[in-house]
């Protein structure tokens, strides 16, 4: 989502919990026998797979042993929501989704870095519950239309608490702009290259269709010195080290995902009068395959 170091202490906080081992090793210098490295090797490619299918009775929250709600404004990019924890913006809808909403009110009498807030959504991450170092990583959803809505499927490296942002590195699996119904941007921030620096590309549906009108999925393929995005199947681009014109390529170590809907910012803008709530981005499934 451009330039975003955290919302608050919190986000540092969460990212320091992503930041202990998986998996802890022996403390034997001996080799050891091959089931046992066996066994190990297949532990850790189970804990580099995720799949949370959102399903749940309505009005759930969300499986706590997989995703942490944070909660705060986020002055960074000039967003206009507050992040709530609990059901209220971020819920099972009794259907197999996990619904995220943002609604125009300010019922918890919030303070924002402009004043009172005006607007209530979620924002979910894995820093405490699941990391992976390269796989396939894909979310689909049905997305948010209007003026100043920004909802985004992204990655953070794990260790923001200590290099910070953007030495951590970013994945952006999937942004979009309410004023751009029908392109998705995908794109990498790392030292050199962020915020409006940032290295991607955009994907447009054909014939004016809009990506509100109904699911779709938000992949990427990520591998040593190499992601690829696509959507619905279809690969759009690829980055390499190439591409950085000699800055620090960061995406070679662990990351956690996090899902949100911002409203407002520096990049989509504002509300206007034409911009209806609640607005609800709908989650199908988030699936993570093949990493390490």
């Amino acid at each position: 989502m451009r330039f975003r170091t955290s919302l608050t202490a919190g986000l540092l906080a969460a990212a320091a919990l992503g930041t202990t081992p998986l998996l802890t090793a022996s403390a034997n210098a001996d080799a050891p026998p091959r089931a046992e490295r066996t066994a190990k090797a297949e532990g850790a490619a189970k804990a580099a797979e995720f799949k949370d299918d959102f399903d749940g009775p309505e009005g759930s929250a969300v499986d706590k042993s997989k995703w942490q709600l944070e909660t705060g404004d986020n002055v960074n990019n000039h967003e206009r929501q507050y992040y709530t924890s609990g059901t209220d913006n971020a819920a099972l809808d009794g259907k197999g989704n996990l619904v995220i909403t943002a609604k125009k009110e300010n019922p918890g009498n919030y303070d924002c870095w402009y004043g009172k807030c005006e607007y209530t959504s979620a924002r979910l991450n894995t820093a405490g519950t699941f990391k992976t170092t390269y796989g396939h990583a894909e979310a689909r959803m049905k997305i948010t239309q209007g003026k100043g809505m920004w909802p985004a499927f992204w990655m953070l490296g794990e260790d923001i608490g200590s290099a910070g942002w953007p030495a951590c590195g970013e994945i952006d699996v999937m942004e979009n702009v309410g004023h751009e119904p029908g392109t998705v941007h995908g794109t990498i921030h790392g030292p050199g290259y962020s915020g409006g620096e940032g290295i991607g590309a955009g994907y447009t549906l054909p014939d004016g269709q809009k990506f509100a009108d109904d699911f779709h999925t938000f992949a990427v393929d990520w591998s040593p010195e190499k992601i690829t995005w696509s959507v619905d199947g279809k690969e759009y681009q690829t980055r390499t080290p190439a591409d950085l014109g000699g800055d620090k390529w960061v995406f070679d170590h662990p990351f956690y995902m996090i899902l949100n809907l911002a409203v407002g910012g520096d990049w989509p803008g504002d509300p206007d009068g034409d911009t209806k709530f609640p607005q609800q981005l709908v989650v199908d499934y988030v699936h993570v395959t093949g990493g390490n």
